[in-house]
This record gives structure tokens, C-alpha cells and sequence, in this order.
């Protein structure tokens, strides 16, 4: 492994995020190359907490913009504040102002409310690490104005002119793949395909997040984690349900698992009552102990 790569693992790791060489080396590139760096994956695999480690490994913020349908340009780049320019107005209607010194005064600087994009644009002392988060539940035309604003990093305020930045962010992008990304956004952006964790890597990283539970009971939650994943669910559980899994053991005081504490604790894992009753009739046939097994 190069050096480089290494070291942006040690700096992953220890910011407590169990890594591997090609989440490293995307990382390492996405901020040597300043690309932006679009990752994939199941939900619950840990893509958003890359953006957040990647803030804490460079010792800057993380702005993150949460994406939805119906997400427009306002809620990404910038909105006046209605209410405060109204204030204004009523408070200085005797001061004798025309009323282009007033609109000059009521649509500057400190009447903007900056949002994500424009507050990654406006950091001048060191980059943000920007998080585009779940890019793929914005419509077409909201992805096509997130490419114009990263082609330039600068954008034009009519009232205030244009604004350009002075540290262009680092940017992450998520997707679940609700909806395929345009081919424009995937050239724009380095890609980087996280999937379900293997064994020995799923382990390391219950132990590391829920350090009070024992090894034994990491690795028969995980072992089981692998086997649900392997049944033909409709929410298939990622890390994250892992990990909520093991807090409630922990919490428990449980020390190994047996039918009546999964029974009692599937609803930290399993959130469709389709799948629980596909479950629990897997169990009612064949016991706990295939669900354990080594495959």
C-alpha cells in the first residue's frame, strides 16, 4: 500500500471509522484531485459518516445539505430574511431614506440567509468538506443546478453581484440509488461503491462502536446480521441496525443469544412487519442455530 493511502487509513481509524484500502485511496484522491466524490451503497453501510470523517481527519466543519424531492435552488444556495428586512423598513420609516437607499440597504449582506451551497462558497479560512446527502431523492432539475454551481464554485446574487470561492469545498455525494444519477453528475465526480461489510470487518467495527459488549456476542450478531442479509427481505438491515442491535444487547447486559432475546429485540434490526413474520416463521422451522452458523 502506498504511503499515502496508509496514512489517510490511520487518520480514518482514528477518527473511529473502520476503513479499507479503496475507501482510503477514494478519499485520498477526492481531496488530492479536489473532485468531488460520489459514493453508493446499501442504506446503512456508512457513507454519510465518510463525509464526517473525512471533516474531523482535515480539521474543518461538514456543511451538509439533505436532499428531498422537491428541493430547490432557495433551500441550496441562499433566501433573504423576509422578516428582518420588515423590521427594518418599520423601523426606519421616518429616517427619511429614499427608497432605492432603502432596498440598497434591506438586500445586503447582513440580510442574507446563507444556505449549504453558499456557505460552503463564502468559508474563506480553510475548505469545508460539504455533504450532498441522498443526492438521488432530488429531482433532475435540482442535480443539473448542484453541477452549475460546483463547474465554477461561484454564483450571482443579482442584488449583490458574484461571489466566488476563495477555498472550494470538498464535496461527497450520497446516493441510495432510489433513482439513477444523470451520466453528467457521475463524470463531474469520483464513485466509490460501499457494500455490506465482510465478517471480520463488521466485528472490528461493533467492537470499536459498542466497546462494552463482548467479543463472542460481536461476532454472534454479526454471523446473524450475514444471515438475515441472505434471506429474501424487504428492508434489508445495514451496519447502522448492526449497531443499534448491539447498543440494545449492551444495554441488556446479554452475554450471548438465544430465541426468547432475539425474539424480544428484532425490532431494532427488522423495521417491516412483512420481514419479521418471514422471520419468525424461518425461526418456528428451523431454530436459532442455522441463522449462527458459519456458512
Amino acid at each position: 500500500m502506498r504511503d499515502e493511502i496508509r496514512k489517510i487509513q490511520q487518520l480514518m481509524e482514528a477518527a473511529d471509522y473502520v476503513t479499507d484500502a479503496p475507501v482510503a485511496t477514494s478519499v485520498h484522491l477526492a481531496t488530492t484531485l479536489r473532485k468531488p466524490l460520489l459514493i453508493e451503497g446499501h442504506a446503512g453501510v456508512g457513507k454519510t459518516e465518510i463525509a464526517k470523517v473525512m471533516a474531523r481527519m482535515l480539521g474543518t466543519n461538514l456543511i451538509r445539505l439533505q436532499c428531498y424531492e422537491g428541493l430547490d435552488a432557495a433551500v441550496m444556495l441562499y433566501e433573504w430574511n423576509y422578516q428582518k428586512q420588515i423590521l427594518h423598513i418599520k423601523l426606519h420609516e421616518t429616517s427619511g431614506r429614499t427608497a432605492s437607499e432603502e432596498e440598497r440597504e434591506i438586500f445586503s449582506e447582513p440580510f442574507l440567509l446563507r444556505r449549504p451551497l453558499l456557505q460552503a462558497i463564502t468559508q474563506i479560512d480553510q475548505p469545508p468538506v460539504l455533504l450532498v446527502d441522498e443526492v438521488d431523492r432530488s429531482d433532475e432539475e435540482a442535480e443539473s443546478f448542484m453541477l452549475e454551481v460546483f463547474s465554477d464554485w461561484q454564483v450571482t446574487i443579482p442584488e449583490i453581484g458574484t461571489i466566488k470561492a476563495t477555498h472550494p469545498p470538498h464535496v461527497v455525494l450520497t446516493s441510495n440509488r432510489t433513482r439513477e444519477l444523470s451520466d453528467a453528475l457521475r463524470r463531474r465526480c469520483l464513485y466509490l461503491w460501499i457494500d455490506y461489510p465482510d465478517f471480520d470487518k463488521e466485528v472490528r467495527i461493533v467492537q470499536l462502536k459498542v466497546p462494552q459488549i463482548n467479543q463472542a456476542l460481536a461476532r454472534e450478531v454479526t454471523r446473524f446480521m450475514e444471515s438475515l442479509r441472505r434471506m429474501r427481505l424487504a428492508k434489508v438491515p445495514g451496519v447502522a441496525e448492526t449497531l443499534d442491535w448491539a447498543h440494545a444487547l449492551a444495554a441488556l447486559h446479554a452475554d450471548h443469544l438465544d430465541e426468547t432475546l432475539v425474539s424480544e429485540t428484532i425490532g431494532t434490526v427488522l423495521k417491516d412487519a412483512d420481514d419479521i413474520k418471514r422471520f419468525r416463521a424461518e425461526v418456528a422451522k428451523s431454530g436459532l442455530g442455522p441463522l449462527l452458523a458459519t456458512p
